[in-house]
């Protein structure tokens, strides 16, 4: 058996109330696991039956700055489910100054932002395996800008993303 898909992440945080606001606010995560652990917050995502998601550990301003200035994580990948989920989180992304990016990588609609301590992730959608044809197998091997719109044109906003690749077929 082999491992099926991430079910939770740990971050140290410079401000763990300002770190779980953003989750909470801009991609929806809700608080769980109410633990009285000072300086942690667990959160869930929005459709998730995950005891919890993502947990927070707050390291105060001693935490160095930058994505590449430590060891440790480059980026996380959230998983949604339309391609219209997609649009509306680059919206909110957008508005809360926290979107960095969006990629198109043939099999993959990504858009790739920026938490308050400036850790990256990336949210995505996955073509369905019965829509992966020759010209979306030729785009894996680039990175192309991402246009959402056209991708909703030719997918559906409501398209189920993944399916017989990261969720069963049946």
């Amino acid at each position: 058996m082999g491992i099926h898909q991430l079910n939770h992440a740990v971050l140290y945080v410079r401000d763990v109330g300002v770190s779980a606001a953003f989750y909470r606010d801009v991609l929806g995560f809700t608080p769980a696991l109410e633990m009285p652990v000072p300086g942690a917050a667990f959160l869930r995502a929005p459709d998730s039956t995950n005891d919890h998601d993502l947990g927070l550990f707050e390291v105060g301003d001693a935490a160095a700055a930058g994505p590449r200035s430590r060891i440790g994580l480059y980026h996380l990948a959230w998983e949604v489910q339309t391609l219209g989920d997609l649009q509306e989180l680059a919206l909110r992304l957008q508005e809360a100054g926290a979107l960095a990016g969006a990629s198109d990588h043939g099999a993959t609609k990504s858009l790739y932002a920026r938490d308050p301590d400036r850790i990256e992730f990336e949210v995505v959608w996955l073509v369905p395996a019965d829509k992966i044809d020759a010209e979306v197998l030729a785009a894996r091997s680039r990175i192309g800008r991402l246009d959402l719109p056209a991708e909703i044109d030719r997918y559906g906003r409501d398209t189920l993303g993944g399916i017989g690749i990261s969720r069963s077929a049946g």
